[in-house]
């Protein structure tokens, strides 16, 4: 059969490359192809379909016999689902100031979901089970939020990853006072390949209820999903989904993409690439007088310090943004489809621009 004609154009050019975001990036091939076979003929809608029941299976495989799997439409929707199904109306969320919750969701947490984020600060975008306790009071003043979850991110905004031990210290102490954990894991497949272990350890077997697993940084075209670990820490799920606007009606669409990305190995094989192409960045950075890397690169992120001209100058080479601008700190991303030679003719400009400082 002949392809279908189409009135759609190209409107891009597909040899610009940038820094900015793994979001930036397209979808896999590989991802493309799985939703052109779940196209076609009728499947029963909002979830009953042939791939999200799939999906479960999928799921159980990295996360447990227990896990079960809610696919949504974006990360937001599965930070906001998710921690509104630990949560009492009266409930808080202890995290770090950095996490994507508090400072890129837009209020979605405090708006839609009508929670309050309780912040701490940290050097490295890292909880720990001290730096909990800033927050983890209060429980019976009815004058302040009652903390009830503790969400992580993993790895971090600043690209450093938590290990299975830091996890489950702070799973332990969170559910010593009687909290749960969340963790949100947009870039859960950079962390396991950073740690070169499979997902399962830094979650559910350390003590994790509920995660947020990140699909579209990882070369999905759209779609997550709110991976319940712990049966009992959650209720009403379901309807949650649908009341927080993340109910799919043809989910198959969501569902395949995450089974092409979770049933075999393309997840892990984006993400180590991505990493490694930070790894490669960071190295190459590290060689330009004037440069300093600010975090340790343990992800797919590099995050620097140099002139604000610079900078200026540079994105109007490459795109990327500043994290600080009044430091001069600036952020570089990685992505699944990031080559070698962007790295190398990224590093040849910013050498260019800082030359001519």
């Amino acid at each position: 059969m002949n392809p279908p004609k189409t009135d759609a154009r190209q409107r891009h050019d597909p040899e610009v490359r940038g820094f900015a975001s793994d979001n930036y990036a397209g979808a896999h091939p590989e991802v493309l192809a799985a939703l052109a076979l779940a196209n076609g003929g009728h499947q029963i809608a909002y979830g009953e379909d042939d791939y999200t029941d799939h999906l479960q299976q999928v799921i159980r495989s990295h996360f447990g016999a227990s896990a079960e799997a809610f696919p949504v439409f974006n990360g937001t929707g599965a930070n906001v689902v998710a921690l509104q199904a630990l949560t009492d109306r009266w409930g808080a969320v202890i995290c770090a100031e950095s996490a994507h919750i508090n400072v890129d969701e837009g209020g979605a947490p405090e708006r839609m979901g009508g929670l309050k984020l309780l912040t701490v600060s940290t050097p490295d975008g890292k909880l720990t089970p001290e730096l909990i306790d800033r927050q983890a009071w209060g429980w019976e003043d009815e004058h302040r939020a009652m903390p009830q979850v503790v969400s992580i991110t993993q790895n971090t905004e600043l690209g450093t990853v938590y290990t299975p031990d830091e996890v489950r210290a702070i799973c332990e102490h969170a559910h010593a006072h009687g909290m749960k954990v969340h963790l949100d894991g947009a870039r859960i497949a950079n962390a396991a390949a950073s740690l070169n272990v499979p997902m399962r350890t830094f979650t559910n077997a350390v003590g994790v209820d509920v995660l947020s697993f990140g699909g579209t940084k990882n070369g999905a075209l759209f779609g997550e999903a709110v991976v319940v670990l712990n049966q009992d820490a959650v209720s009403h799920m379901k309807h949650l989904r649908k009341m927080s606007m993340q109910l799919a009606s043809k989910m198959r669409f969501v569902s395949v993409q995450l089974e092409a990305l979770l049933a075999k190995d393309l997840w892990l094989r984006n993400a180590r690439h991505s990493n490694e192409m930070a790894q490669r960045l960071a190295e190459g950075v590290r060689a330009v007088h004037g440069v300093e890397i600010l975090h340790a690169v343990q992800a797919n992120a590099v995050f620097a310090r140099l002139p604000h001209d610079v900078s200026e100058r540079l994105q109007k080479r490459y795109r990327f943004y500043f994290w600080d601008e009044a430091a001069g700190d600036v952020r570089w991303m990685c992505s699944f489809d990031t080559t070698e030679d962007d790295v190398d003719g990224f590093v040849a400009a910013l050498k260019e621009e800082m030359a001519r400082q």
